[in-house]
């Protein structure tokens, strides 16, 4: 994060260098960072096992309520609370909580040891819905509702294809292979090959990856973030209440509901991570690069990676405390 910021701010013809690899709202570093990022994760689901995951009603349930009513009111209120004076920023907030996270929850996962079944299928569930209900909640959320509060609402035109694009992206595409190399492969060289010798092998690329989309998102708005500091603030303190809010409903959720430590936390990350480049997409396409809604689509990740960390390290104290 340093690193980034760093560069960022010192070089800021990076920002420019690194946009200039970027094809319509798509940046390419990006978008390679988090595809090789989900890989490895995706590439452990045993897929034969996901039907356990959609036979189980009450976690799908309770998934979907958290992740498609809880959630989006939750960042609602939150946006409406601590950015009311602020419009841009406020929009900026609603869309990101309207975005399920379908990419960097497969690391938080991974890390914090969740059932890899239960994400990857809770995690195709979302991108279906998000394909299906994203431009109908963006309308209702940045539209309807904020008149109501007194707040004036904004059109927001954003199509299913060009959801549906994102969706395809950065979720089908890394699926795609993660699915194609356990059957390829398994069926050439074995399961005991491919547990023990593939995927220790593609395992440090997640790693790899995170480290260098962390320093790539970092250093498109190093300059900005020095510059002011107390805007990314002000998107930070509610972002962070919604994390944590979500987080801890979620897991304690999934425990009521029966479910043991690896599918409470894989239902817990689920609902608590947003997708950041679907927001970021949609705020450049309709609000333009420069503004603000883009501002706090771009600050959103810089404060999810320190928050879902942390974050990780509570799972495991609760795992201690309740498992």
């Amino acid at each position: 994060m340093a690193a980034g910021v760093s560069i960022g701010y010192f070089i800021p013809s990076s920002a420019e260098f690194i946009n200039s690899f970027s094809s319509g709202t798509t940046n390419v570093p990006l978008a390679i960072g988090l595809i090789l990022m989900m890989y490895p994760p995706l590439a452990k689901v045993r897929y034969e096992k996901m039907g356990e995951v959609f036979r189980n009603t009450k976690v799908l349930g309770t998934s979907l309520l958290l992740n498609w009513v809880i959630g989006p009111v939750l960042m609602f209120i939150l946006a409406v609370t601590f950015l009311h004076n602020y419009p841009e920023y406020m929009i900026g907030l609603i869309l990101i909580g309207l975005a399920r996270c379908i990419a960097m929850v497969v690391v938080w996962n991974e890390l914090a040891e969740g059932n890899r079944e239960y994400a990857a299928g809770l995690i195709a569930l979302n991108s279906i819905f998000q394909v299906l209900l994203y431009s109908v909640y963006a309308y209702v959320f940045i539209t309807i509702l904020p008149p109501l509060f007194g707040i004036k609402g904004l059109n927001v035109n954003i199509t299913i294809g060009e959801i549906a694009k994102s969706v395809g992206i950065y979720l089908g595409i890394p699926f795609a292979a993660g699915v194609i190399s356990r059957y390829v492969l398994i069926k050439a060289k074995g399961e005991d090959w491919y547990q023990q010798k593939f995927i220790s092998l593609i395992s440090p690329v997640t790693l790899i990856a995170l480290l260098f989309t962390i320093i790539v998102m970092f250093s498109l708005k190093g300059e900005l973030i020095v510059q002011i500091p107390m805007d990314v603030v002000r998107i930070a303190v509610p972002l962070i209440i919604y994390f944590v809010l979500m987080f801890v409903i979620s897991f304690f959720a999934g425990k009521k509901m029966g479910a043991d430590y690896s599918q409470s936390t894989s239902i817990a990350f689920t609902a608590a991570g947003n997708n950041f480049e679907l927001a970021i997409a949609v705020a450049i396409g309709v609000f333009g690069i420069n503004s603000g809604q883009a501002f706090v689509g771009v600050i959103g990740p810089l404060v999810e990676v320190p928050a879902l960390i942390a974050l990780v390290n509570l799972a495991f104290w609760l795992r201690k405390k309740y498992y």
